[in-house]
C-alpha cells in the first residue's frame, strides 16, 4: 500500500486542529492494536481537547459487557467482521458520547489466521454522530508489530479524510 494511504506525524497534528477548529470529540474501541491508536493520539500535546476515551475490548465478552456488541453478531460473523465493527463503532460513540469513533477489529499474527481471514486481515470502520459509516475490510502484510501499526495509521488517515469530508463542507 502506498505510503498516503497512512497518516503521519504532521497529519495528525492537522487532523487534531481539524476537530478542535470545529469543537469535535473522537473516540476509539480497539482490538488487534491494543490501544495503540489511542496512544497515537494522546502523542500530542492537547489532544485531551478532542480525545474523549477509548476501549480496548480484546476479547469478545468485553465486546459485549462494554460496547454492546451482540452475542449472537459474534457468533455468526466473527469478530473480524464489518457487522461487530459496526456494533462496536455505535458501542463506542455512546459510551464516550463523542462526535466520530474509530473501530479495529483484526487478525494482526502471527497465529489466528484462517483461509476467510488470514493474518493481516482487519476491519476497519469510521463514523460520525448522525453522520454515514465507512467501513471496509483490509489485509495488510508484516509482522504482528507491523500489521497492527499500519493498521493504527490506516484507520487515523481514514478518519482524517473522513473528518475533512464530514466537517468541511
Amino acid at each position: 500500500m502506498e505510503k498516503s494511504l497512512f497518516i503521519n506525524e504532521e497529519e495528525l497534528i492537522d487532523f487534531q486542529n481539524l476537530l478542535r477548529e470545529h469543537k469535535k470529540t473522537i473516540t476509539t474501541a480497539e482490538s488487534c492494536t491494543g490501544g495503540l491508536i489511542a496512544s497515537m493520539i494522546t502523542r500530542i500535546s492537547g489532544s485531551s481537547d478532542i480525545f474523549r476515551g477509548a476501549v480496548v475490548t480484546y476479547c469478545n465478552e468485553i465486546k459485549t459487557q462494554e460496547l454492546g456488541v451482540q452475542k449472537d453478531t459474534l457468533d455468526n460473523y466473527g469478530a473480524v467482521s464489518i457487522q461487530v465493527v459496526d456494533e462496536m463503532l455505535k458501542g463506542v460513540i455512546k459510551k464516550f458520547d463523542a462526535d466520530f469513533a474509530i473501530a479495529v477489529s483484526g487478525v494482526a499474527g502471527p497465529n489466528g489466521g484462517t483461509k476467510n481471514k488470514p493474518v493481516g486481515t482487519v476491519v476497519i470502520g469510521v463514523m460520525g454522530k448522525n453522520i454515514e459509516k465507512n467501513i471496509e475490510i483490509c489485509h495488510f502484510k508484516g509482522t504482528r508489530n507491523e500489521v497492527q501499526n499500519l493498521s493504527a495509521k490506516y484507520s487515523l488517515k481514514k478518519l482524517f479524510n473522513f473528518l475533512k469530508k464530514t466537517l468541511d463542507k
